[in-house]
C-alpha cells in the first residue's frame, strides 16, 4: 500500500459525506422573520467552531473503514501541518488539509500559505469543505459538497498567480529546521512593491537582470536570495490578504465554487441564497424565509 493508494482510498471514502449532519451544535429557529434577519448577520461567526467540529469528525469517519487498520490510523495535528495524517507503516505521511467554506459568506476566506516545499513527493492533499445550517441559517450543520484536490497543486497555483516581481513579491520561510516544532516557520508570504512610481522603474531594471528566470517562481535557495534583494533595496508591505484560496485561480478550487452556488437548497441555489442574504433587501428577505424556511 503505497501513499499514493492510502490517499485515494480515503478520498473515496471522504466524496460519501455531504449530506452527513453534525448532531453536535443546532441553531434554533428563528421566531419572527425579524429575529431572521439579525440571525443572518452573525451565523457565520460559527465558521471557526463548525470548522474545528469537521476535522475531528473527519478523522472519526474515516477510522470507521477497517482496511487500513493494520497499516496505522488516521490522526488530527493541533497545532501543525496537515490537519490530519496517515500515522503508520506507510512513508511519506499521507494527509489532508481540511478547509471549511461557509458558502453564505463573501469569499471563501480561508488561506493556504504552505511552501511549495511541503509537497515535494505530492502526500498532502486539500479537502475543502462546504457547509450550511440544515435551514440555511438555523438548525445543525450539514455537509452539501467536497473538494479533494493536490496540495501541491494549490500551492503553485498560488505562487504562479501572485508572484510578479519587483510589483509583487511571494518569499519562501527561511530555514528554521534547527528550531523547536512550534517554532519553525513553514508559511510563505505575498508582499506588495510600495514605492514611489519612479522606484518601480529601477526596480523592473533590477529585475530585468536576472534574464529569463526572473519572473518564474522558484523556491531554489539562489532564486530567493535574488528576491531578497528587492527587499532590501525597496519598499515593501506585507499582504494580510495573501493566499486567500478565492484568489489562487485553481481550477478545481473555482469549479467547486461555482458547483457549490449552482446547488438548488430549500428552494432557492446557494448562490443565490448568498446574493439575497448579502444584498437583498429586508422585505425580500423576509418573504423568501416566509416561503421557503417556514418562517413568519
Amino acid at each position: 500500500m503505497t501513499t499514493k493508494n492510502i490517499i485515494d482510498l480515503a478520498s473515496t471514502h471522504l466524496e460519501k459525506l455531504p449530506g452527513n449532519v453534525f448532531d453536535l451544535l443546532t441553531v434554533s429557529k428563528p421566531t419572527s422573520t425579524e429575529a431572521a434577519i439579525n440571525l443572518t448577520k452573525i451565523v457565520s461567526k460559527l465558521s471557526p467552531l463548525v470548522g474545528n467540529l469537521i476535522e475531528f469528525n473527519i478523522v472519526e469517519f474515516l477510522n470507521d473503514y477497517q482496511e487500513l487498520k493494520k497499516l496505522g490510523k488516521w490522526k488530527r495535528q493541533d497545532p501543525g501541518f496537515p490537519d490530519t495524517i496517515f500515522e503508520g507503516k506507510v512513508s511519506p505521511t499521507p494527509g489532508f488539509e481540511v478547509k471549511a467554506w461557509f458558502p453564505l459568506a463573501t469569499e471563501i476566506t480561508a488561506r493556504f500559505k504552505d511552501s511549495q516545499n511541503h509537497f515535494l513527493e505530492d502526500q498532502t492533499y486539500v479537502t475543502m469543505v462546504a457547509w450550511l445550517p440544515e435551514f440555511v441559517i438555523y438548525g445543525k450543520p450539514i455537509i452539501i459538497d467536497i473538494l479533494i484536490t493536490s496540495g501541491a497543486s494549490v500551492a503553485a497555483a498560488r505562487d504562479a498567480h501572485y508572484h510578479n516581481p519587483p510589483n509583487y513579491i511571494v518569499l519562501e520561510p527561511e530555514d528554521t529546521k534547527g528550531r523547536t516544532k512550534n517554532l519553525q516557520q513553514t508559511n510563505t508570504n505575498g508582499y506588495k512593491f510600495q514605492n514611489e512610481k519612479s522606484d518601480i522603474l529601477k526596480a523592473k531594471k533590477f529585475v530585468e537582470k536576472w534574464g529569463k528566470i526572473g519572473k518564474v517562481y522558484s523556491t531554489s535557495p539562489q532564486y530567493q536570495a535574488q528576491i531578497r534583494t528587492l527587499i532590501q533595496n525597496f519598499n515593501y508591505r506585507l499582504d494580510t490578504n495573501f493566499a486567500k484560496m478565492d484568489r489562487i485561480r485553481h481550477k478545481d478550487i473555482q469549479d467547486f465554487k461555482s458547483r457549490v452556488h449552482s446547488t438548488i437548497y430549500k428552494g432557492l441555489t446557494v448562490g443565490e441564497w448568498n446574493n439575497l442574504i448579502s444584498r437583498g433587501n429586508d422585505e425580500d428577505i423576509k418573504s423568501a424565509f416566509e416561503k421557503y424556511l417556514d418562517i413568519k
